[in-house]
Order: structure tokens, then C-alpha cells, then sequence
């Protein structure tokens, strides 16, 4: 398998103001433009039954156009708890259910789930998706979140795998290490876990049954012993890509043409895959950052092609988009801020059928945000 990536996005300069960019040695086709996007400062609406919300850990889009937020209720302060309190501190709030459905407009359809919910719900929710069959899959990465769990849309619970407060390292089949998002496929009827914030790997089940199918590590290779790493040094993963993903391990995502893409954040990079773990090409994104690195999760234009790929960077805390199919940059939008627009700790986004973009902070910043597209899909 070759060491040198075959399609690079260097960014440089993050940490300083006016960052300079420089693009792949293949530029972008002409053809595929960046999207333009206007955030939305009136969605969501406001949450009823005086219902607040901790960290926004991860959203999904289904097949309606829905869009489901997953977050910490835990996470809250009792400040913001006041409602909850005794006597009540303040007119708001109480907890909302730890998994929220809007429809299109931001309004609430339901919620349901939080501590309590099921004996292995997450000490720290994570990611959630929704699959074609509106089976609801989330997971966690608290020190015992070794599961993934699947519930019908209206929380009724269907299967786990994994087993909560076990795990075995990156090359054990039935034991999962703190997985942080999955994506389902539909026609194979497999599930593809990002496995983790404590294993370093894809590992892929039966959606059905939850039986093991697979497992791979960086390159496609086995998983090497999960032994402490020395931290990630500024350019490593164009000087010297590693040969190992880091943690955590935060986003698999599935395009139309069979491609698997993979969020290796702490090596500022993204690995794509065909379905058996063969590996086909890396990008880099912004290979000087630090911290927890660039690429956090990401997903697709909705064209026929899913030309532009978006990645969503809670460390630079922008959303770049990229020529899917070199890894070129396009552009950016969002910055660090807490006004509508800009990002604290931006940590998954989702894309809707129209190509409006649904994005999630965590830390302190405990919100979800719409971005319109307001340019023309390509065709």
C-alpha cells in the first residue's frame, strides 16, 4: 500500500490571523464550485416545555428531512438547571429527553432517551444516526461507553452490541473501546463503526444481528498494539503520515459510490476506504493543528456526484469544503465565536436532502445550528 497520500489539502497558517491557503498540485475541476451558506439564527425554535439542552453532541438527517440531535443532559450547569432545582432557582429550565427529532422548520416533533432510558445508555452520549428503516443508533464515549445502541424512532430498543464497562483493545471481534459514530448500509445490511475515543480502528457488524464482520486499522492494516502514542507533531501527517489512526477515531461515513470515508481527527486527515477495507487515497486537512485536531466528522453535497465533501473542524472551528474526488479546497465558512454563524467546538454536522448543513457544539458552546445553501446544487 503506497505511504504517500495521493490527494493532499494543505492549510496552513490556522493559528494566526488571515490564514494563508495552499491547494492540492491538482487543482479542483472547474466544474465543481464551492456552495455558498447563510446561517439560519432562527433555527431551531425555541424548545417547548421549558426544555434545555447540554452539550450537542451529534446530529443526523433522515429520510424526511428530519433532522435528530443527540445531547448531554448531564452536561448542564445548575444555573442553567435553574427550573430544576428546590425550591426553583428561575423560571427555566429542566432537561430535555437526551434525543430530540425537529422537522424541516426547527420545530419539535419528540424526544426521548437520557439516563434511565436503557441499563447501558451512555454515561457521555456521542454520536447518532438514522438509518433508512428509521432505526435510531447511538453511542458513547464516557470511560465505560463500550456499546452501540439501536432503537426504533420512538425509542424502543432493538438491539446492542458491545458490552457496557468491557472492552478488549482494537483487534478483539465482539468488544468495542468507546465508539464514536457508525453509518449504516442499507443494501449489505451492515453497520461500519467509527471504533473509537478508545480503540483505534473500523470495525464493521451485521446491522441485524450484530454478528462481527470485519475490522481494519490505518491503510487498511491490522490495528497495532493500542500502546500510548507520543502527541502529534505539527505537518506529521504529510512528512511522516502515521500508519496507525489516532484517537479518537470520529466519524465513518458511507458515499453513494461505495467509498468510505473516515474521520482520523488527531491525525488531521481523513482515510478513505472501499467497503472491504481496502485502502484507496488519505486527505489532509490543515495538517499543522493540534489540540484535537481538524477533521471531526463530515458528509456530502446531495448531487448526483456528492462533488463537494464537508468537514466540520471543532479545533479551527470551521467547516471546510473539498473536492470529493481529489481532496482540493473549495473554501470554508464559520470561525471561533459564539455569535450565529461561527463555532465553539464544532463537533458533528449532518446534510439534508437540499443541501442545508446541520451543525453541533460541544464544550460550552451547547447548541445546534442551521446553514442554508443558498447557491444552485451542481447537476
Amino acid at each position: 500500500m503506497p505511504r504517500t497520500p495521493r490527494a493532499l489539502l494543505l492549510v496552513l497558517g490556522l493559528l494566526g490571523p488571515g490564514p494563508a491557503l495552499a491547494q492540492a498540485p491538482a487543482p479542483p475541476s472547474p466544474a465543481v464550485v464551492a456552495p455558498s451558506y447563510q446561517v439560519d439564527p432562527f433555527w431551531p425554535k425555541p424548545l417547548p416545555h421549558r426544555w434545555g439542552i447540554g452539550q450537542a453532541a451529534g446530529v443526523a438527517v433522515d429520510g424526511r428531512d428530519h433532522i435528530w440531535v443527540i445531547q448531554r443532559p448531564r452536561t448542564m450547569t445548575k444555573d442553567e438547571l435553574g427550573a430544576a432545582q428546590t425550591p426553583p432557582w428561575s423560571e427555566c429550565c429542566i432537561a430535555a429527553p437526551a434525543v430530540i427529532e425537529f422537522d424541516p422548520d426547527g420545530n419539535v416533533v419528540q424526544g426521548w432517551g437520557g439516563p434511565g432510558h436503557h441499563p447501558s445508555w451512555p454515561e457521555n452520549e456521542h454520536g447518532i444516526y438514522v438509518d433508512a428503516r428509521d432505526n435510531v443508533w447511538i453511542g458513547g464515549n464516557g470511560a465505560n461507553d463500550h456499546v452501540i445502541l439501536k432503537f426504533t424512532r420512538d425509542g424502543k430498543f432493538l438491539l446492542q452490541i458491545g458490552i457496557k464497562g468491557e472492552t478488549g483493545g482494537s483487534n478483539d471481534p465482539a468488544r468495542l473501546g468507546r465508539p464514536a459514530d457508525v453509518e449504516v448500509d442499507e443494501a449489505a445490511r451492515e453497520i461500519y463503526v467509527a471504533d473509537g475515543y478508545g480503540n483505534r480502528r473500523v470495525i464493521v457488524f451485521d446491522a441485524d444481528t450484530g454478528a462481527y464482520k470485519r475490522h481494519w486499522g490505518a491503510y487498511g492494516e491490522k490495528p497495532p498494539a493500542d500502546d500510548p502514542l507520543a502527541a502529534y507533531r505539527p505537518g506529521e501527517a504529510t512528512a511522516n503520515p502515521p500508519r496507525f489512526f489516532r484517537n479518537p477515531v470520529h466519524c465513518v461515513r458511507l458515499a453513494r459510490d461505495g467509498l468510505l470515508y473516515v474521520c482520523d481527527r488527531g491525525n488531521d486527515r481523513i482515510q478513505v476506504f472501499q467497503k472491504d477495507g481496502r485502502f484507496v487515497r488519505e486527505i489532509v486537512v490543515a495538517p499543522e493543528t493540534l489540540q484535537s485536531g481538524s477533521v471531526w466528522d463530515i458528509d456530502f453535497l446531495p448531487d448526483p456526484r456528492q462533488s463537494v465533501l464537508l468537514a466540520a473542524d471543532g479545533t479551527n472551528n470551521k467547516v471546510w469544503l473539498l473536492h470529493r474526488s481529489d481532496g482540493g479546497l473549495l473554501g470554508a465558512f464559520g470561525r471561533s465565536g459564539r455569535n450565529a454563524g461561527e463555532f465553539h467546538w464544532v463537533h458533528n454536522m449532518a446534510v439534508d436532502s437540499r443541501g442545508n448543513v446541520f451543525t453541533t457544539e460541544v464544550d460550552n458552546a451547547k447548541r445546534a445550528q442551521r446553514f442554508r445553501l443558498i447557491s444552485q446544487l451542481p447537476r
